[in-house]
């Protein structure tokens, strides 16, 4: 996808709508028509059997190459950083960084035992984020190359 789409639409519905299709809860905090900082959101869902809530906002936007978010919860504190670098006019590569902070016990416990694990998660994440990365490319291909 375009390093310009992919941005815009990860911003605008259809990340939304990535979000609700799987079970969450996502409502709009801030104002703004336009993409950039200060856009904001509480996103509500479920994990491991409890209901979690978090604020997400978009805290630097440098269109087209960087998207910064942060998140709150009870449980952590959350950076999110997605690069996107153009490898040709047709082709950009997505880097996707999350940093995660535990506010308490329980979170360093949970990030703790997820270390254990944390090739499998590696690649299930990056399975995730290419299945993303995919629909938002399939969506804003030209009608001709589909």
């Amino acid at each position: 996808a375009n390093a310009r789409q992919a941005q815009k639409v990860a911003l605008d519905n259809h990340g939304q709508g990535a979000l609700v299709s799987k079970g969450a809860q996502v409502r709009r905090l801030d104002p703004s028509r336009e993409p950039g900082a200060g856009m904001a959101w509480q996103v509500g869902f479920d994990f491991r059997g409890k209901r979690r809530d978090m604020r997400l906002s978009v805290i630097r936007f440098d269109r087209p190459e960087n998207l910064t978010m942060e998140g709150v919860s009870e449980m952590f504190d959350l950076t999110i950083e997605m690069t996107v670098i153009a490898l040709t006019r047709a082709k950009s590569r997505l880097i996707f960084e999350v940093d995660a902070h535990p506010r308490n016990m329980r979170a360093r416990l949970l990030l703790q035992t997820a270390k254990l694990g944390k090739s499998q998660l590696d690649r299930q994440f990056a399975s995730r984020i290419a299945d993303y990365v995919a629909g938002i490319s399939t969506a804003h291909r030209p009608r001709q190359a589909r």
